[in-house]
């Protein structure tokens, strides 16, 4: 039995080990102590929070980096596990024509476009959920930092939780999200990085088919969409920035939240 005790003892360690590599992959001590935007969005809510920083250093600019965060999840896909998220397509591999600039108010499968800072960063926002039992509430992050003549790319996952298994909810979004966010920036690396070595014409052109790259539905604050109609909470996530005052009516506001900007 001691040998089993022990067994048990290692893995336990390994694996608090391994979960702590996956929820700071990439990132270094002073990004994960920096404030970002969207922090504050869970201010007052349920003490079981966990926040994940991770980051990637790419050898491109920063203006040459934010489109490809900029269409994330707006139709070009997710660069992630594509049979996990995105019902086995391909995330475009090129900037994709047809997408429009992200504003305020844009929502898809990770809630809704709260935070845009043209250029530098983007927050989206999901005001509740339910996950393993929990009511839960979700941030995310990207944002871009000059390094020399490439890019570093941060990436923050926020997460709080209420409920009798709000830790249990909590541990299973850290071990999931560790393998899909590190995938995500090693995906979004490779295809600027791929671009940017001058490829003739796109690695998946353009069929035109607003499902092309991504199976869950993205629905533009212009009204517009893309994706398959009704996959994932795009509309419920629509229906949150209109109540939270950034749309009106299902229509565009000038107005900005959170000290944003739009584009």
């Amino acid at each position: 039995m001691i040998w089993v005790a022990a067994l048990l003892a290692i893995g336990i360690v390994g694996g608090a080990a391994l979960l702590r590599w996956g929820t700071s992959w990439g990132s270094t001590p002073v990004e994960r102590a920096r404030e970002m935007p969207g922090d504050e969005y869970l201010e007052g809510g349920p003490p079981e929070r966990v926040a994940m920083t991770r980051a990637i250093s790419i050898s491109a600019p920063p203006e040459r980096v934010w489109p490809w965060i900029a269409q994330l999840g707006r139709g070009a896909g997710w660069y992630s596990v594509e049979w996990l998220d995105n019902g086995r397509r391909v995330s475009a591999w090129h900037i994709v024509s047809w997408i429009p600039e992200p504003r305020l108010g844009d929502a898809a499968a990770i809630g809704y476009l709260r935070h845009i800072d043209a250029g530098r960063a983007l927050a989206w926002w999901v005001d509740g959920v339910r996950f393993v039992g929990s009511s839960a509430r979700l941030v995310t992050y990207f944002g871009l930092v000059p390094e020399g003549r490439g890019t570093r790319l941060i990436s923050r996952m926020s997460a709080d939780a209420a409920g009798p298994v709000a830790h249990i909810a909590l541990l299973v979004f850290r071990v999931v999200d560790s393998i899909m966010a590190r995938r995500q920036l090693l995906g979004m690396r490779d295809r600027v990085e791929y671009c940017e070595a001058g490829h003739a014409g796109p690695r998946d052109p353009e069929t035109g088919a607003r499902g092309q790259y991504q199976l869950y539905e993205a629905l533009y604050a212009t009204g517009e969409s893309a994706g398959v109609a009704g996959k994932e909470h795009a509309a419920r996530w629509r229906q949150s920035a209109t109540d939270d005052g950034i749309l009106q009516g299902g229509e565009y506001m000038s107005g900005m939240a959170d000290g944003s900007r739009a584009v």
